[in-house]
């Protein structure tokens, strides 16, 4: 029951960030990205600090070293990916972070030892070819942007094995808060040294930063940081190729954005991969074996 309730809230995270792919989308058309990132990631650690004072004893040193290493993870898989985009398509760019799929169950392995199931490999197999499907349409040219694009999925990889790893470890609150502010500070960082009006309000941007800082921040990472507790890295990957599925819908309804044939075909295709990694008995993997795996 805990792994169906962690799959059913990871499944709700994704959704949030796949709705608010087309509002970002928009926002950093009219502002630089990293400023665009800044404001949400300093409002949602500001939030969190508020309340982790009020509710939580502080944290210890190894809890901000673990958060800080999320951060810097989770900072350099936006930061490649705003560069492949300067390069390539944002199709492009948008299947191979979704490669992310593949490099968990093999990097967890190398690094963690992680085993990798029967219905989790067929599952990451057939997800990854719906992943191509929908988001080129089924054709793909390769330049230096997709270069970037392959490292940001490594990256997001790493951030959730990690994840996986240290939410066994410490206060899920914390490390979630920290690696929010190390976001922030990262973000901060790159905006000023290339010169952008960082504390600036624009009117335009308040309903797509509190969007974010909240729903796609907040909710988002404390909640995968807490599920991935319950479920693997590597299923954990399979839910989150759902974001394209999800951002594809919504751009659909809200913004009359269509689909060809194909991409559908692709969507599906990442449905039945997720149907197939929970429903093969050998690709169940009880809480005990996630525990042991991260020792």
């Amino acid at each position: 029951m805990r792994k169906t309730a962690a799959a059913l809230l990871l499944i709700a995270t994704t959704f949030f960030w796949g709705i608010t792919f087309t509002v970002v989308k928009d926002a950093v058309a009219r502002v630089d990205v990293f400023v665009f990132l800044a404001q949400r990631f300093a409002v949602a650690a500001a939030l969190m600090i508020f309340f982790g004072l009020l509710f939580y004893k502080l944290p210890r040193f190894a809890t901000v070293r673990c958060g800080v290493t999320l951060g810097i993870a989770l900072f350099s898989a936006y930061a490649f990916q705003t560069a492949a985009l300067l390069y390539t398509t944002a199709s492009n760019t948008g299947f191979l972070t979704g490669l992310n799929v593949v490099f968990v169950p093999i990097l967890g392995a190398l690094f963690f030892r992680h085993r990798i199931p029967v219905g989790v490999r067929w599952g990451v197999a057939i997800a990854s070819i719906g992943l191509f499907l929908l988001c080129t349409g089924g054709e793909l040219s390769i330049n230096y942007g997709d270069i970037l694009g392959f490292i940001c999925a490594i990256c997001v990889a790493l951030h959730l094995l990690l994840t996986g790893h240290y939410a066994h470890q410490h206060n899920v609150y914390w490390i979630t808060t920290i690696q929010m502010t190390t976001i922030a500070i990262a973000s901060a960082t790159i905006a000023l040294a290339g010169g952008k009006p960082l504390f600036v309000y624009y009117p335009f941007l308040l309903w797509p930063l509190l969007l974010c800082a909240i729903f796609a921040s907040v909710f988002a990472f404390l909640v995968q940081t807490a599920m991935q507790r319950h479920i693997s890295a590597a299923q954990t990957a399979l839910i989150f190729c759902l974001e394209p599925v999800f951002a594809a819908g919504y751009a659909y309804f809200a913004a009359g954005e269509k689909l060809s044939t194909v991409a559908w075909f692709g969507a599906s295709l990442i449905l039945v991969a997720m149907l197939i990694a929970e429903l093969m008995p050998a690709g169940v993997i009880t809480d005990k074996s996630i525990l042991e795996s991260t020792k």
